[in-house]
């Protein structure tokens, strides 16, 4: 099964201005082809003299070099052709319905460059002392070199085809997955297997996770994961003082190096908050599926996306503005998108599907009014946010309690009556085998292009993407393919 790594980076003040350029020269590939890409799409499909030609879907990058642009031969051509490889990866996501078409991307945010085994080595390194392995990062070629580079590896990792060096709000990461060669279990092998017990063993199995702005999880066997009290006060004040440097930036002349120092210190102040939510993440849904008591662990078919839209604007009969509710509904969605809810299931679903436990969902629909004694279901039955009291039965628990195990049992429902279906999820690997790299055309197999109107309008698709000006024989890592390209 596949395995991420993030760890921390410490390069020197000159391998970091080698790395930059390097993501500088690699970002203005992946958007030239962008450039490139929407004006055929848009503009040389309403002229005459481009009658016949299609929007290129390869990954060329040399007729970018020109002599305006010179700096972009003082780089590896390795990181120039990764631009354009991940370019095309982009695109294939799009064939297959995963994201949109590529974007240009900036170069404010976080900047990372993708590397593969040509510019990179890993040697292992035997600790005297406690004879630990563990490695040194070589980073460049012999020509552009840049050296040593020192990172902290907080755990034992196998050596990558392939790794992203990145850099967000000052602090440089190194990125990458392994394949441990162990077997991922399926979630429907899991399922089938938890169908086989009977209802009350799977419900004593099972735990039901209700998510909400006062407490962000609240399970149905008691158990409430929220931020602390000193990680709420530090978030607020490192708020304030980012809304604080937000005026001086305002007010900082473009282009300047001040401006540019008020920039680096906002977001440097985000970055705590970023790092808080994502640690609160991983150790809720470490929580959630190293219980030995929970097979099964249910979550509310919640869809954040709609739940934080802003409210559409409204007006009078005389065509005034009237109050629509938007400052309330920005600080509901801040409070929303603050609690890491889609974050944590995502991560419980494969820490899950790790250690062959299974997560599933179910329909939210009045999970905080139905009774989970009687099953009567009555607005009334919740009297506040935290207090919860059955109109039919009497029956009295906290209102997130009794949510939590409407949704287990929803949960138990579903998997028992053998309703639940695996959702297939579409993937676009990255690198098949080695179809970059040394020895390797620069080239890879694709969607073929197609006739395009003009603008956004919807295209016709089609089974392969390269351009039709590339038929001819191609050899992949040594293997001879015979691509017939349609024009």
């Amino acid at each position: 099964m596949q395995s991420g790594f993030r760890f921390r980076l410490y390069p020197t003040p000159e391998q970091a201005s080698r790395l930059l350029q390097w993501i500088g020269c690699q970002r203005f590939i992946y958007n030239a082809k962008v450039s490139e890409d929407l004006y055929f799409r848009v503009f040389a499909r309403k002229s005459l003299d481009h009658v016949g030609q299609f929007a290129p879907q390869d990954q060329q990058y040399s007729h970018f070099i020109t002599e305006a642009t010179p700096w972009l031969r003082e780089v590896p051509s390795q990181v120039l052709r990764n631009g354009a490889v991940r370019w095309k990866q982009a695109y294939s996501r799009y064939w297959r319905k995963l994201g949109g078409r590529p974007k240009i991307q900036k170069r404010h945010g976080t900047q990372g460059v993708w590397l593969t085994s040509e510019l990179f080595r890993f040697e292992p390194v035997v600790q005297p002392e406690t004879g630990q392995r563990t490695y040194c990062l070589h980073v460049g070629t012999r020509k552009w070199p840049v050296g040593v580079v020192r990172y902290s590896a907080h755990r034992a990792h196998a050596i990558p085809a392939s790794i992203t060096l990145s850099i967000d709000a000052g602090r440089w990461y190194l990125s990458f997955a392994n394949d441990d060669g162990v077997p991922e279990p399926l979630e429907a092998e899991t399922a089938n297997w938890l169908a086989a017990f009977s209802e009350e063993e799977l419900r004593a199995r099972t735990v039901g996770v209700d998510r909400g702005v006062a407490i962000p999880f609240a399970c149905s066997n008691g158990s409430q994961f929220d931020l602390k009290p000193i990680e709420r006060d530090r978030i607020a004040k490192k708020q304030t003082a980012a809304r604080r440097w937000q005026r001086k930036l305002a007010r900082r002349t473009h282009g300047g190096a001040n401006r540019r120092k008020a920039a680096q210190r906002i977001a440097s102040l985000r970055r705590y908050e970023k790092d808080v939510r994502r640690d609160f993440a991983h150790q809720t849904s470490h929580a959630l599926v190293a219980d030995p008591k929970a097979l099964l662990i249910v979550f509310e078919a919640l869809g954040v996306q709609r739940m934080t839209r802003k409210p559409k604007a409204k007006r009078d009969a005389q065509g005034r503005w009237e109050k629509n509710g938007s400052r309330a509904k920005a600080g509901l969605n801040r409070s929303i998108l603050g609690s890491a809810w889609s974050t944590t299931k995502v991560y419980t679903a494969y820490k899950a599907r790790r250690v062959g436990k299974l997560v599933v969902e179910v329909a939210p629909h009045h999970t905080s009014q139905e009774c989970a004694q009687c099953g009567h279901t009555h607005p009334d039955n919740r009297r506040s946010q935290a207090g919860f009291v059955c109109q039919c039965c009497g029956h009295t628990d906290n209102a997130d309690h009794n949510a939590g195990r409407n949704i287990a049992q929803r949960g138990v429902s579903l998997v028992v009556s053998g309703e639940f279906k695996p959702r297939q999820t579409k993937r676009v690997m990255r690198m098949r085998k080695k179809t970059v790299g040394a020895g390797c055309s620069e080239f890879t197999l694709g969607e073929i292009a197609v006739s395009r109107s003009a603008g956004n309008s919807a295209v016709l698709r089609s089974m392969n993407q390269e351009t039709p000006h590339l038929n001819r024989h191609r050899r992949l890592g040594g293997g001879s393919v015979i691509m017939t390209m349609l024009g």
